[in-house]
């Protein structure tokens, strides 16, 4: 899976001010009123006393109506006989369930447990040791949210698809739903006649009788639950094929597959995965590991899903044209690249328990910017992992955390695995593991781990043998575990020790206000200084380090490594003085270094003004962007007076305006074709600063003039890149009028990239007016259960609406964690409020406490609890003399 969406677009929409977000659910009985003789209920692993070998999965699903039906049948094997069977299922209405034991049917109950889906079986009999096939009949609510089963109705068709990572299986049909058992599974699907029906294997029937047809699916190769695939619909598709290459004698069928609003706009996405195909085929080795890739989109996915053989996707992510952004062909390469990557990592190979997930999803967070930018290296996609890596260090320096690699005891702390320690720091230490191995050795150990497990399970031990092996280091063992063991961002401090010689002193970074446990790791420590380069593994606390080279030191040579550096001043000043000339990562991580040494007491607001300014000349679009972050997120959570703020808007100009000019920007739709992808990423990214940090009028006034033409009409007026920009310029001119004019634009279309971004640019739209009227007047059944989520976010995201937005929040949240939204949702809520900036509303996001307990927003909501302390440290210490530099700059 990959999660594209940062917390305050996973929360989109509006709501009214009683929504009713969620269907109510079943009571669960408490676990006290189960059997005594049942023994206790598993909250997370189920054990082996009761194996699954293959199942059998009919399901009649019409996705206009609220409920589907299903029949499952399920062979197991009995290890230990008895009446009890602990297994998974969550919100089943179960009629009916026997088992047969030869020719005997022996009756029994279905009993949901808690409110995870922990399920007991009761038989009038014990079942005896052996074979044994479990059948159950049943029916069960589609969800509204991407999760379990869901459906969407889109331009007056409904259409259904399942989403179960990590274990929403179990609100689909009954299962054994963890990954360590991978079974064969036979889908039959049973759809109003004339509508599609996708799974994971081909389909090889179909039978239509009346107004049903009936769709039969191959048996599949073994898969976990969570990687099943069952939808149904008009869809509509484009068909072909990948040619046969070295690793593949024929050719492999392939579709992609969407909601008939996207008929004409999914043939890039059919060449450009044939491409990306072939590329991963020639990393691994071997061809690709199942009969048949379908790549499938829904409005309401959030990110993408790898199930075997039947991706689904967010719709930006595949409808797509060649007249694209950069930034949706960047989206397209990276996420397709990722989950294709899965089908090999995590589907062919797949984890044994839920605290090996992040082998799947750092190993194709880091496989998804490689091969993506093999497919296209004018897109620069392989930049955005260390951009990423680096990001997720904001996470990784907090005290409320987790290592990348943990034990999961319960079934409530799965999902918590799924945030930014798996992808972006996972992603970035395999790269450095990648990077310090050799590419040859790596991919070798990659090989050799896939050739030992294929199509079964395996563990994180595993992989750390394979790599081992592959390296010929024993030093490679340690110093991988050291980075996936524990949490925490190293930090390497550096001081001269004589001609060409540092000394090197590792410790845990902290902010200002905190102080953590003596930890070391095993740093892969490279250097770059001029044309010469030194790299070794630092595994003591302090060590010297010689490099003989000229000009200013980098202590992250290319960026690759997954740890935080410090200069002596007079050092920090003069790699700042080179950030317009640094390689990309580099830049980046002088930027995150620099970032972090402020905001850990030490580094001057001297010196981040003058890094904007250097890295602000950066050739590369990722580390220019970075150019005025951290000051522009300072001064969104208040830590600028007036005088600071109006210093930041100079200085945004100063640095944007004479670029933005000398690339040229016309809004009209496919004005800059003509300019490489990176040259049309960067001027969207100038646009977007001049017109919100600099808050210039001139760009503000064209992107507003754009708008207006394209909402009256004049399609060519304003290009889909622009949307988000033109879209609040328009907006903040246009206050609540404009505000509605917008929705109503955004759900009468079923675009892909205008629908959001209409409803984002309503949630952000920083004026009181306009939010108080979309959480309190504002309902409309057309938003979907996603984006009911948007508005309340954005408004909390936004400085001038965020303390009436959380004020909602807190008010309602209880329905908001009710709305069904899926996998993301208990951890993106704390995430939104995470950008204010005192102790007292520190305290009162810890009131919130009650409701994330037990779940996965729990470690989310301390996180964000710290942040807020640590940045109320941060203003009390520093914003005085920041804002007095940033006042002065003229």
């Amino acid at each position: 899976m990959r999660a594209l969406l940062l917390a305050a677009t996973m929360l989109a929409g509006t709501f009214a001010a009683t929504p009713t977000l969620a269907a109510e659910k079943p009571a669960t009985p408490a676990a006290a009123a189960l059997p005594a003789d049942a023994g206790a209920m598993p909250e997370g692993k189920l054990g082996n006393q009761v194996v699954p070998k293959a199942y059998r999965l009919d399901f009649n699903l019409d996705p206009a109506q609220d409920r589907f039906s299903g029949h499952t049948e399920i062979d197991v094997t009995v290890n230990q006989p008895g009446r009890y069977v602990w297994m998974h299922g969550r919100d089943l209405a179960v009629k009916t369930v026997a088992a047969k034991v030869g020719t005997r049917t022996i009756p029994g109950t279905f009993r949901q447990a808690d409110e995870t889906g922990v399920a007991l079986l009761t038989f009038a009999q014990p079942l005896p040791a052996g074979a044994v096939t479990l059948v159950f009949d049943y029916d069960a609510a589609f969800n509204g949210g991407p999760t379990g089963l869901f459906h969407v109705h889109v331009d007056n068709q409904w259409y259904s698809w399942s989403q179960f990572e990590s274990i929403d299986a179990r609100a689909a049909f009954p299962a054994f739903d963890q990954p360590g058992f991978k079974t064969p599974y036979t889908v039959t699907i049973t759809t109003p006649a004339g509508q599609r029906a996708v799974s994971n294997a081909p389909e090889v029937s179909t039978t239509t009788t009346g107004t049903k047809t009936v769709h039969h699916f191959a048996p599949t190769l073994p898969l976990p639950s969570y990687l099943v695939a069952v939808m149904a619909g008009p869809f509509v598709s484009v068909d072909g094929a990948i040619p046969a290459d070295a690793q593949r004698a024929r050719p492999l069928p392939l579709r992609v597959i969407s909601t008939r609003p996207n008929a004409d706009k999914l043939t890039f996405a059919l060449e450009g995965t044939k491409g990306i195909v072939t590329h991963l085929e020639n990393y691994f080795g071997q061809a690709f590991p199942f009969p048949k890739l379908d790549q499938i989109t829904a409005p309401i996915m959030p990110g993408a899903m790898e199930n075997a053989g039947a991706d689904l996707y967010e719709d930006s992510l595949l409808a797509l044209d060649d007249h694209a952004s950069t930034a949706q062909k960047r989206g397209f390469g990276m996420v397709v690249a990722h989950e294709l990557a899965h089908q090999w990592f995590g589907d062919m190979v797949s984890p044994a328990w839920w605290d090996d997930i992040w082998l799947n999803e750092s190993f194709a967070n880091w496989m998804g910017f490689r091969i993506g930018n093999e497919w296209r290296p004018d897109l620069n996609i392989g930049a955005g992992a260390l951009a990423e890596g680096f990001s997720a260090m904001g996470t990784d320096a907090l005290l409320a955390g987790r290592p990348i690699h943990q034990p999961i005891a319960r079934n409530a702390q799965i999902d918590a695995a799924f945030d930014t320690i798996t992808y972006g720091k996972g992603g970035h230490v395999v790269a450095m593991i990648a990077a310090f191995m050799g590419d040859t050795k790596f991919r070798d150990g990659v090989r050799g781990y896939m050739a030992r497990h294929r199509y079964g399970n395996a563990s994180t031990a595993d992989f750390f043998g394979a790599m081992a092996d592959a390296a010929g280091d024993p030093r490679i063992l340690p110093a991988m575990q050291s980075f996936t063991d524990q949490q925490g961002v190293p930090l390497v401090t550096f001081a001269p020790a004589g001609k060409g010689k540092w000394t090197a002193t590792q410790s845990r970074y902290v902010r200002l206000g905190t102080q953590a446990p003596d930890q070391t790791w095993g740093v892969p420590l490279c250097l770059r200084q001029g044309d010469a380069r030194a790299c070794e593994l630092l595994v003591d606390k302090t060590a010297t380090v010689s490099i003989d080279g000229k000009g200013a030191l980098m202590p992250n040579a290319g960026g690759t490594g997954y740890y935080r550096f410090e200069l002596p001043a007079a050092q920090w000043d003069a790699l700042i003085a080179q950030g317009a000339s640094l390689p990309g990562g580099e830049a980046l991580a002088l930027s995150d270094s620099l970032s972090a040494s402020f905001q850990a007491g030490r580094a001057s607001p001297a010196q981040l003004v003058a890094a904007a300014r250097t890295l602000g000349a950066n050739p590369d679009s990722y580390a220019s962007d970075e150019a005025t972050t951290l000051l522009s997120s300072l001064d969104d959570r208040g830590l600028l007076t007036p005088a600071a703020h109006a210093g930041l808007t100079r200085l945004a100009s100063e640095i944007r305006k004479p670029q933005l000019a000398k690339l040229g920007f016309d809004p009209r739709k496919g004005a800059h074709l003509a300019d490489d992808p990176d040259t049309q990423q960067r001027r969207v990214a100038l646009v977007a600063e001049l017109a919100n940090v600099a808050e210039d009028a001139a760009t503000n006034a064209t992107l507003t003039k754009a708008a207006d033409g394209f909402l009256t009409g004049d399609a060519a007026a304003l290009d889909p890149s622009f949307y988000n920009s033109a879209f609040k310029a328009w907006l903040k001119v246009h206050g609540v009028d404009g505000a509605r004019r917008l929705m109503e634009t955004a759900l009468s279309s079923e675009d892909p990239l205008l629908r959001p971004a209409a409803l984002r640019a309503i949630g952000r739209s920083n004026d009181p007016a306009v939010a108080k009227w979309l959480l309190e007047d504002f309902s409309d059944k057309r938003l979907r259960v996603n984006e009911k989520l948007m508005g309340v976010a954005l408004t909390i995201a936004s400085p001038a609406t965020r303390d009436y937005g959380f004020g909602w929040a807190n008010a309602h949240i209880d329905s908001l964690l009710a709305s069904g939204a899926g996998i993301f949702l208990t951890r993106s809520l704390p995430q939104v409020v995470s950008g204010f900036c005192s102790t007292d509303k520190a305290k009162a996001i810890a009131a919130w406490r009650p409701h994330f307990a037990n779940n996965s927003g729990a470690l989310e909501l301390e996180r964000a609890i710290e942040r807020v302390n640590d940045c109320a440290v941060l203003k009390d210490q520093r914003a005085a003399d920041l804002s007095a530099t940033l006042a002065a700059v003229r």
